[in-house]
């Protein structure tokens, strides 16, 4: 009787012990990750690329930061902020990453799960920017740079601008170039608007198959700026690039961009941009492109498969390379080409080639 009594017991003890051990277990439970971006081992990563982690399950915010996440270049700490949303971690570092550069990214034992419980042991991963130390090519426009207005279709110009360089436009007639009071002469026209000469497909030889073959080339400049491929910074700004420092390099945007607050771009004399758009270019009202330690207008291509508005008393720099058509409002100026494979629209505006 005695060893019927005992067993019940024995077993209740079993039971919370086991019971017990299985609480204590689920407490030291490791959190653990469920994916990065970049992969590991990722090559060709963009240079504006933020750093993320994702865990299976919420962690400690307080646990998240930049002790816990940190990015190296070789022995060199990588400046940034790290956020956490949700289950992802993200390092966004300050600066531009390298070109053609390793990165080890690392989230250490410090983060920790709600129940306070660490990874098991620090996870590390490696990935590579794209592009090299090596200069961009510039764009070759050929013989559409004899130009600072090239069009396809009409050039029209309300009020008085001044215009310092060449126009052209082909196939379209000399009809289509309205608001420039054009003299004509031999092959040309001139206007006091415009520090150069004006030319069109009808004019006398050899202005038309000069034109022909500056439209060409400038088409051709437009599918080389298109086609260059593996770009240093993609979706920069999510397509808004307002108050941004642009460093040199080829740039992509899958949409429509907009610069809605002073952008400066910055490099050296030599330093090449070619900025691959896909969408539509807009300019906001007032707004000024500022170039900084030698940069060269000449050497920066805009290339846009939609429109290019240049809002009133905006100031663009660069080689705008449009498949549409470039409108200047009121009092916007720049420096360097609007090449349009439509029409170019002028209000007032001053136009200086680079």
């Amino acid at each position: 009787m005695k060893l019927i009594k005992v067993i019940p017991i024995v077993a209740l003890l079993l039971v919370g012990l086991i019971s017990g051990c299985e609480k204590d277990d689920n407490s030291l439970n490791y959190p653990e990750g469920t994916s990065s971006e970049p992969t590991s081992n990722a090559e060709g990563v963009s240079r504006n690329k933020a750093v993320s982690f994702t865990f299976k399950e919420s962690m400690d915010p307080t646990t998240i930061n930049t002790s816990t996440f940190t990015l190296m270049q070789g022995e060199i700490a990588v400046d940034g902020a790290v956020t956490y949303s949700g289950t992802t971690a993200t390092f966004t570092p300050t600066e531009y990453l390298e070109a053609g550069t390793t990165y080890d990214a690392t989230v250490t034992t410090g983060a920790k799960n709600l129940a306070g419980n660490s990874l098991a042991s620090d996870t590390k991963w490696s990935f590579t920017t794209v592009g090299s130390t090596s200069e961009l090519e510039a764009v070759n426009i050929g013989s559409a740079g004899n130009y600072v207005i090239l069009a396809k279709s009409a050039i029209n110009n309300s009020s008085t601008s001044v215009i310092t360089g060449d126009l052209g436009l082909s196939p379209a007639a000399t009809s289509y170039i309205t608001g420039l009071s054009l003299t004509d002469a031999t092959g040309y026209a001139e206007t006091p608007q415009v520090i150069g000469r004006v030319y069109a497909a009808d004019m006398a030889d050899p202005t038309p198959i000069n034109l022909t073959t500056a439209v060409n080339d400038m088409i051709t400049g437009y599918n080389d700026a298109s086609g260059r491929p593996n770009p240093d910074f993609t979706e920069l700004g999510t397509g808004n690039i307002g108050g941004k420092t642009l460093e040199p390099g080829l740039y992509k945007w899958t949409n429509s961009v907009t610069i809605p607050a002073k952008v400066t771009i910055k490099g050296d004399t030599n330093d090449v941009f070619i900025f691959q758009i896909a969408g539509d270019l807009t300019l906001s009202s007032s707004i000024k492109m500022i170039l900084n330690d030698g940069v060269q207008a000449k050497n920066i291509f805009w290339q846009v498969a939609g429109t290019v508005i240049l809002e009133s008393t905006s100031h663009f720099e660069g080689i705008i390379l449009s498949k549409t058509n470039v409108t200047l409002q009121t009092g916007a100026s720049m420096n360097g080409r609007a090449l349009a494979q439509t029409s170019v629209v002028l209000d007032k505006n001053i136009v200086t080639m680079p």
